[in-house]
This record gives C-alpha cells, sequence and structure tokens, in this order.
C-alpha cells in the first residue's frame, strides 16, 4: 500500500507542477491523458495546488503506513474512498466503462483496507 501511495504522490505532484507552469518541458506527459489535461489546465493553478496537497498527503499516509500507525491507515481509507466516490461520479457523469473500472479497482482497495485483520495491524497512538 505505501509504494501505491508513494507512486499515487508522484503522479499528484508531476500533475500540480505541469498544472502551475503550463508550457514546461513537462508538458508532454498529457499526452497520455489530453482530455484530462485540457480540462484540468482550464481551471487553472489553483488546480495545481490541490495536486500537491494530494501529494503531500499521500506522502503522509505512506509513511503512516510504513509506521504502523493508526493514522497512515486511516488517512490511506479517506484517500482510497475519495478514489472510489470520484470514479462513481465519473461513472455517473457518462464515462461509465472508466469509471466502473475506477469504482471496481478502488473498491477491492477500499474492502482490503478495512479488513479488521488489516486495521488491527496499525497501533493507536499519537506519535
Amino acid at each position: 500500500m505505501a509504494v501505491f501511495l508513494v507512486f499515487g504522490a508522484t503522479m499528484a505532484t508531476l500533475a500540480g507542477i505541469t498544472l502551475l507552469f503550463p508550457g514546461s518541458f513537462l508538458d508532454p506527459v498529457w499526452r497520455l491523458n489530453p482530455e484530462a489535461g485540457e480540462r484540468l489546465h482550464q481551471l487553472g493553478g489553483a488546480i495545481g495546488i490541490a495536486f500537491l496537497g494530494l501529494a503531500a498527503a499521500m506522502i503522509t499516509a505512506a509513511i503512516g503506513w510504513i509506521k504502523r500507525r493508526f493514522w497512515g491507515w486511516a488517512l490511506a481509507v479517506i484517500i482510497i474512498a475519495s478514489q472510489v466516490l470520484g470514479d462513481f461520479v465519473n461513472a455517473v457523469r457518462g464515462e461509465l466503462l472508466k469509471g466502473a473500472l475506477g469504482v471496481a479497482i478502488a473498491g477491492a482497495l477500499l474492502i482490503y483496507l478495512l479488513q479488521p485483520r488489516v486495521r488491527s495491524a496499525f497501533v493507536r497512538n499519537c506519535t
């Protein structure tokens, strides 16, 4: 799970930088999903800051996960649950296949995270 969170943080950082500094050498990464790049660029620089905030949350969750802290588990659950919700909204808005696939994958991760044996591996403390 920590590897997944670090990968997500890396991608969110990359997206955030390209949105804050359009026209940089990193812009070709949007060839992977040009429609999303177009829509996100229209939202302006604030969305880039939001992506960097997401990256920070994912790195924080990864650190908590590695240290087996309850807050790391809880933050991972919140992040994945948000992904499930976002994919569901995409499915309802007309991207049925993409949204349904996202719900299935993120939903499976969420079900894994909510297993009692997974949750019990995390220590409830404030450090």
